[in-house]
C-alpha cells in the first residue's frame, strides 16, 4: 500500500480510505458471522446483526466525510487482512471469535487513539471532523470486541478449553499478525480482557 503524508488533502483522504475500507470489511464480518456458523444460540445472531448495523453507521460517517473532500469509497486500494482471516476461519467459529473480533479487531482499539493524535495535528476542519467520527467508531468497537470476547469464553468453556492456551494455539496455527504496541490497557479492559490475557499481549508487543 502506497504511504501518503496526512497533511496533504490526498494523503488525508487516503487515511480516511482506509479506515472507511475496514468499516465496509467489519460489515460483512459480522454478517458473515451471523450467516455462517449454525446451532449458536439466538443471542449470537442478534449480537451480529447489531454489530453490522453499526459498522454500517460508521462506514457512512466516513463515506459522507470523504465525498465532501471530493473522494469516495473506491478511490484509493485496499488490503485484504480482516477478510483474509475470515476466509481462513469459515470452519470454525471458535477460532472465528478468537482471531477476527477479539485479535484483529482489537487492534483497532489500539490503532485509534494514535491515528486521532495524527489527524489533531494536521489540524484542518475535514481532520477534525475525522477525530470525532473516530470517537463514535472507539466506543462501539469496545462493544464489538467484548461481543466477541465473550462468544469465544462461551465457545471454550462448552468445549471444555482453556481460554488463554487455546488462544495461543488457534493464534499460531491461523498465523495472527504479530501484536504491536502500545497496546490501549483501557480500552481493552472495557472490551473485556482480563489482567491475565493483558499481561501475555503486552509481553508479545
Amino acid at each position: 500500500m502506497p504511504r501518503r503524508s496526512a497533511f496533504t488533502q490526498e494523503g488525508l483522504a487516503a487515511l480516511l480510505h482506509a479506515v472507511t475500507h475496514i468499516e465496509f470489511n467489519a460489515i460483512n464480518l459480522a454478517l458473515d458471522a451471523a450467516w455462517r456458523f449454525s446451532g449458536m444460540p439466538p443471542a449470537y445472531y442478534l449480537d451480529w446483526v447489531k454489530v453490522a448495523a453499526e459498522e454500517a453507521q460508521h462506514f457512512s460517517l466516513l463515506q459522507a466525510l470523504l465525498q465532501s473532500m471530493g473522494y469516495s469509497y473506491g478511490d484509493f486500494p485496499g488490503h485484504t487482512g480482516l477478510w483474509d482471516m475470515t476466509e481462513k476461519t469459515e470452519g470454525d467459529v471458535l477460532a472465528r471469535m478468537a482471531l477476527v473480533p477479539r485479535t484483529l479487531e482489537a487492534r483497532g482499539l489500539d490503532a485509534t487513539p494514535p491515528m486521532q493524535a495524527k489527524l489533531r495535528k494536521v489540524g484542518t476542519p475535514d481532520a477534525l471532523r475525522a477525530v470525532a467520527i473516530l470517537d463514535i467508531i472507539l466506543r462501539d468497537e469496545i462493544g464489538h470486541v467484548a461481543i466477541g470476547n465473550h462468544w469465544y469464553r462461551v465457545l471454550c468453556a462448552q468445549r471444555g478449553l482453556e481460554p488463554l492456551a487455546t488462544y495461543a494455539r488457534l493464534a499460531r496455527q491461523y498465523g495472527a499478525p504479530r501484536l504491536k504496541g502500545p497496546l490501549n490497557l483501557a480500552a481493552r479492559r472495557d472490551a473485556g480482557f482480563d489482567e491475565a490475557e493483558l499481561a501475555l499481549l503486552s509481553a508479545s508487543t
